[in-house]
């Protein structure tokens, strides 16, 4: 009698265990390529992995061919558990579980090592889908943007800042990654400007589109100013239509002006005084 009453609070431990399993992907529709981990704690021959087939279907010991495409964990783990009770057992305690999700892979395009899709367990991190498509390149921008696309074909979109994640390790935008998300590392791309005139080193000055871009930083980057230089500076712009704005640079420098963001292509003129 002890061994029964032992063995009946294992099968209803297992089964617990087998519940909570089957609500880790919630809603994920199963697909071909996907793998598959079947548990049957009655049946021990259908404890198996398998991988879904062009088809849908999986094919499992006794049973033979089960269609499992297009179902999501809890409705296969309940049909093979009517099919089991059925032609088997009594009762069957039985759990489906996708450990690869294969038919709705996640992406991961632009400035990392290794792009393209990656097949994972469902269970990945930012930081972990990130590692296993080779880490960033060295040209990668500030933001990571994770695009994510629901069922009911409804997107949303997460920006993610680069030193938050890597740098200052903030969990907070770790975020879970599901399947069929597309993570997008833009590119930092360089931006040209052109300082001349009285400056210490006249000519194109190179940043990262990263990079703080404004007069200050352009002007400190040629070196500073001359003894010669006029305190107004002319920044000539023709990104949206050729036009000319003008800036009073010590007035700038000495916070009673806000700083002027620069943009690929402008060119900085620092006059002459005459005064």
């Amino acid at each position: 009698m002890r061994k029964l009453i032992l063995l009946a609070l294992a099968s209803l431990a297992f089964g617990g265990a087998l519940a909570h399993a089957q609500s880790k992907n919630p809603g994920y529709r199963i697909g071909p390529k996907d793998l598959l981990r079947i548990q049957v704690y009655e049946v021990p021959e259908l404890n198996v992995e398998r991988r879904v087939g062009e088809g849908g279907t999986i094919n499992l010991p006794l049973i033979g061919d089960l269609p499992a495409g297009g179902l999501t964990e809890e409705e296969l783990t309940l049909r093979l558990k009517s099919l089991l009770e059925l032609k088997y057992v009594q009762r069957a305690s039985t759990s489906v579980e996708v450990v690869e999700f294969r038919s709705k892979p996640i992406s991961v395009i632009g400035a990392v090592k290794t792009p393209g899709n990656l097949a994972f367990s469902g269970r990945w991190s930012l930081i972990e889908a990130l590692t296993a498509a080779g880490g960033l390149a060295e040209n990668h921008g500030n933001r990571i943007y994770v695009l994510r696309t629901a069922e009911n074909g409804l997107s949303d979109q997460v920006a993610i800042d680069v030193n938050d994640l890597l740098v200052r390790a903030d969990p907070r935008v770790n975020i879970p990654i599901l399947a069929s998300d597309l993570i997008n590392v833009p590119t930092a791309v360089q931006v040209t400007i052109y300082c001349l005139g009285e400056v210490a080193r006249p000519g194109a000055l190179d940043f990262k589109s990263t990079d703080r871009i404004t007069l200050l930083a352009a002007i400190a980057r040629a070196g500073g100013l001359t003894d010669r230089a006029a305190s107004r500076v002319t920044i000539k712009r023709t990104a949206g239509g050729a036009r000319e704005l003008v800036a009073d640079y010590k007035r700038i420098l000495a916070g009673k002006e806000q700083d002027v963001a620069l943009a690929e292509g402008d060119v900085l003129v620092v006059k002459e005084s005459f005064f």
